[in-house]
């Protein structure tokens, strides 16, 4: 007897619905049944996971910070998706964003002019564009695969900022330390209130633009035929090369945008690291929302909350630091088992007897 998985004749529409509730459920009881493993009380830790961060005025400011920037990450990879264009090194792009906005914003820190924080964060969207029109072109000339050269971009633009905080960038008053000089307040972005900030209404308004975009313009409609179709798409006169390149700087450039907002927000100079992984973290954000903008709001603040309370679980519960990577890589798990459930069934089938020819065939 063996398992097979069987397409199914027609999928459910309710399910397509329901499938994200059934992960962020299931990825729930697996937290319970982790935080017992390592001795934490479960109703405690799911408590401080996934309730206390709501509990608060200050916390409710920081879960939009946070998931601001996994949101316009991920609005920019859900284009990508439905394209059936594989970014994986959002990552990089969002750091290629933070550089080159950060350099705008070092190379006049000492003007103060009002139209700075827009030229940094015009210049984040370029560079997260730039960065990510690399792996595009690759593919549309060479052919190459646009995960592993999406994904080892990730780590060039990683090692680029660490060495220039390290060396030609590093604040020549800051101890020694590998850091910038901290941005002017003409550099940085206004806040609305407490930690909130105006990035959390661009995010909002990319959102709503990304929605009309795929539901009501030609281009959604090119993005999504040729993705589920490329060869509906030709003799539609749609061409897979520029389509490409177009939704990879879409991605990049959201990415970029939300490189450039960090560093010039919460942050407010350049680091060795300006990200706890939100590229990557972006993609399950993409996946829960079903790749659709309105659900990527959502879904956004659903990680937001993992983050957030995994970084209070980490204070009050002890709970190891990696836990919460664990804990959202079986969220993806999840998302992506129920997927594949909802597209296929599984069945359980009876082994043909073997021959002895096939017998001996094997063994030879």
């Amino acid at each position: 007897m063996r398992l097979e998985l069987q397409r199914r004749p027609q999928q459910s529409r309710a399910m397509l619905l329901w499938s994200p509730v059934i992960a962020v459920a299931l990825t729930v009881v697996t937290a319970a049944v982790m935080l017992a493993v390592i001795g934490v009380d479960p109703a405690r830790g799911l408590y401080v996971f996934f309730v206390e961060p709501l509990t608060s005025a200050w916390g409710l400011q920081e879960l939009a910070v946070k998931a601001s920037p996994l949101i316009l990450i991920a609005v920019g990879l859900s284009i990508c998706f439905i394209a059936n264009v594989w970014n994986i090194g959002a990552e990089g792009q969002y750091v290629a964003g933070a550089i080159l906005g950060g350099w705008v914003a070092l190379a006049f820190h000492d003007t103060g002019a009002v139209w700075v924080l827009p030229a940094m964060l015009a210049a984040g969207v370029v560079g997260g564009a730039l960065y990510g029109l690399i792996p595009a072109v690759l593919k549309v000339r060479f052919g190459a695969n646009e995960i592993l050269t999406s994904l080892m971009l990730v780590y060039v633009a990683q090692l680029g900022l660490d060495w220039l905080v390290r060396g030609p960038w590093r604040d020549p008053m800051g101890f020694n330390f590998p850091q910038s000089v901290t941005f002017l307040p003409a550099a940085t972005v206004p806040l609305i209130a407490g930690r909130l900030h105006v990035g959390v209404i661009l995010m909002l308004v990319v959102v709503v633009v990304a929605a009309v975009m795929m539901a009501r313009s030609l281009k959604g409609f090119e993005i999504r035929v040729v993705g589920m179709a490329p060869r509906a798409g030709r003799f539609g006169g749609f061409k897979e090369g520029p389509l490409t390149l177009f939704v990879f700087a879409v991605s990049g450039g959201l990415a970029g945008l939300a490189g450039i907002i960090e560093v010039a927000g919460p942050i407010g100079q350049l680091l060795p690291s300006v990200s706890p992984g939100y590229g990557f973290i972006a993609i399950i954000v993409a996946f829960l929302g079903r790749l659709n903008p309105v659900g990527i709001l959502v879904a956004g603040f659903v990680l937001a909350i993992s983050t957030l309370g995994g970084e209070q679980a980490q204070i009050l519960l002890q709970v190891p630091l990696d836990f919460t990577s664990v804990l959202q890589g079986v969220l993806l798990f999840y998302v992506l088992a129920c997927d594949t459930l909802i597209v296929n069934r599984i069945r359980l089938v009876a082994s043909g007897p073997r021959t002895a020819t096939g017998s001996s065939e094997a063994v030879r």
